[in-house]
């Protein structure tokens, strides 16, 4: 039986239905589940599919007793990987619209966010308690599986989660995903084609409420891959003691991610099993990439047969939350060069297009533009927010809020968020991301590095905050070399070069930068 094949022509199958799709065309019940590093129900961590099957319709129990119906948004803020899959799965099976939230959202914003999604109920374990009337998520998993009903049959453009963007200020944004949109790119590239090496036994460090974890959880089930899905990412040493220790041949993050492992000499750790490293969200740097790429191990194909020779693949691309998933995608080796943000090429499910926002026309080769998108991974919109719905939505695209450009080989580059760069006049523009990626590639001893770009009485100035290595002086003048490493354009700009602490950076709950409360910070400081 090739279940894979019978899977991808499934016209039912979607993101929210892949556990009884699976045990409905006979996968093995003893098969590959989810394992998770926290216990579940008192079974323990690794559960076969059976399991959890077993495990979720117990919540399923628990949560129509509660009164949950069909549509209900129910939002899941909790600490665990495994509370926050299992409820999901749970609410999906009722109808419901699970609304998944990142564990590292301060309290007093996750009260407002819950207010904005009008959420019929909450779902919270004691670290996250908002109130009185929060169901536990503990006390779900005592409902009588055998009670619960048949699950909700799903078309696929039904309502089926709503995750949230890092918020560039400090308020998230939710998104919807359809049970088609979040399955779309596991039909199209992940089952119908072989199955990549590498993807057999996955390590997640991804944010389970993302929509990247619901991806990843739906891709492994399908491809019957052993996943473990880790339930914090904010300490790389643990993501490299599980590497060690459960030898994953592919590992998935986000950009944050390997910018914390790369401060780290992996020669040094047992990284052998890795063949993969999965990138979504933010595109990575060319710095954190090679330190990757230096380690691990692939299978390849030479006149003497099938060999495991040193070096793994880097994949990158870049999505976000509304994209659904990746749209383009690139592999790095130690012996590949393609760099400078570069994303690769659309995948085969995606339109892209380079667009001028005056006219709506697709820009040429080798000018940059705003990144337009029509793809079947597109989330439906905002929840509770048509105005922001449609403000993204132009030419028939819908935008991403990317500055990029192509190359004539058809392979297109990332510059920055557009809200993050700066018209210097005269054709010449700031990107920091892209100066970011110049000063990190030409400065071994700098880690990470973040470029804050402020207008002041007319005139842009910039800081760059270095985040260094362990072994790196912290007392190196690096003004000169840093302003080097930078666009003529951009370096006229340099105010100064300061090294910081990662408590110095403000991020989000995924991790990622809030460029815009820094630039605040600066203006503050500029102010005083």
């Amino acid at each position: 039986m090739n279940l894979r094949a019978i899977l991808a022509a499934d016209p039912e199958l979607g993101a929210a239905n892949v556990v009884t799709r699976l045990l409905e065309h006979g996968a093995d019940p003893s098969g590959p589940g989810i394992e998770f590093d926290t216990d579940v129900d008192g079974i323990g961590t690794l559960l076969t599919l059976g399991q959890l099957d077993e495990r979720v319709n117990a919540r399923v129990t628990s949560l129509l007793a509660l009164g949950v119906k069909q549509r209900d948004p129910v939002a899941v803020y909790v600490s665990s990987a495994a509370d926050c899959f299992l409820n999901f799965m749970a609410l999906c099976r009722l109808g419901a619209i699970p609304a998944l939230m990142n564990p590292n959202m301060p309290l007093d914003i996750a009260v407002l966010y819950v207010e904005k999604l009008r959420a019929t109920a909450v779902i919270t374990d004691p670290v996250h308690r908002l109130s009185g009337s929060d169901w536990d998520a503990a006390s779900l998993g005592a409902g009588d599986p055998s009670a619960a009903p048949r699950p909700y049959r799903h078309h696929q453009e039904d309502p089926i989660a709503i995750t949230h963007s890092s918020g560039t200020t400090r308020m998230p944004t939710a998104v919807v995903h359809s049970h088609g949109s979040l399955f779309a790119a596991t039909r199209r590239i992940r089952l119908s084609g072989p199955r990549a090496q590498g993807t057999e036994r996955v390590l997640s460090a991804l944010p389970a409420p993302h929509t990247a974890g619901i991806l990843t959880v739906n891709q492994a089930l399908c491809n019957r891959a052993e996943l473990l899905f880790l339930s914090t990412q904010d300490d790389a040493s643990k993501i490299i003691d599980a590497i060690e220790s459960w030898k994953p041949t592919g590992v998935f993050g986000f950009a944050v991610t390997w910018a914390e492992m790369a401060r780290y000499d992996l020669t040094k750790r047992d990284m052998s099993s890795v063949a993969i490293w999965f990138n979504t969200g933010d595109c990575a740097h060319e710095a954190h990439i090679r330190r990757l790429v230096a380690v691990g191990s692939h299978v390849t194909v030479t006149p003497q047969g099938r060999v495991t020779v040193p070096g793994s693949t880097f994949y990158d691309g870049i999505g976000s939350t509304e994209m659904g998933h990746s749209a383009f995608h690139i592999g790095h080796r130690s012996d590949t060069s393609r760099y400078g943000r570069c994303v690769g090429k659309p995948h085969v499910f995606a339109d892209v297009r380079i667009l001028d926002m005056q006219t709506g026309d697709e820009l040429p080769v080798g000018v940059v533009g705003h990144l337009g998108l029509k793809s079947p991974t597109l989330a439906l919109g905002y929840w509770n927010d048509s105005v922001q719905t449609y403000r993204t939505r132009f030419a028939g695209y819908y935008l991403t809020g990317d500055l990029m450009y192509r190359d004539e080989e058809g392979y297109y580059y990332h510059m920055d968020r557009a809200v993050d760069s700066v018209d210097l006049g005269n054709g010449h523009f700031l990107y920091t991301s892209m100066s970011e990626e110049r000063i990190l590639a030409r400065n071994p001893d700098i880690r990470d590095c973040t470029v804050v770009a402020i207008t002041v009485d007319g005139q842009v100035i910039s800081d760059v905050l270095l985040l260094l290595a362990d072994d790196a002086d912290p007392e190196a003048d690096r003004f000169a070399a840093v302003r080097d490493s930078l666009d003529e354009h951009v370096a006229a700009t340099l105010r100064q070069v300061v090294t910081v602490t990662d408590d110095d950076i403000v991020t989000g709950p995924t991790g990622k930068v809030r460029k815009f409360l820094m630039r605040q910070r600066h203006l503050a400081g500029v102010a005083a």
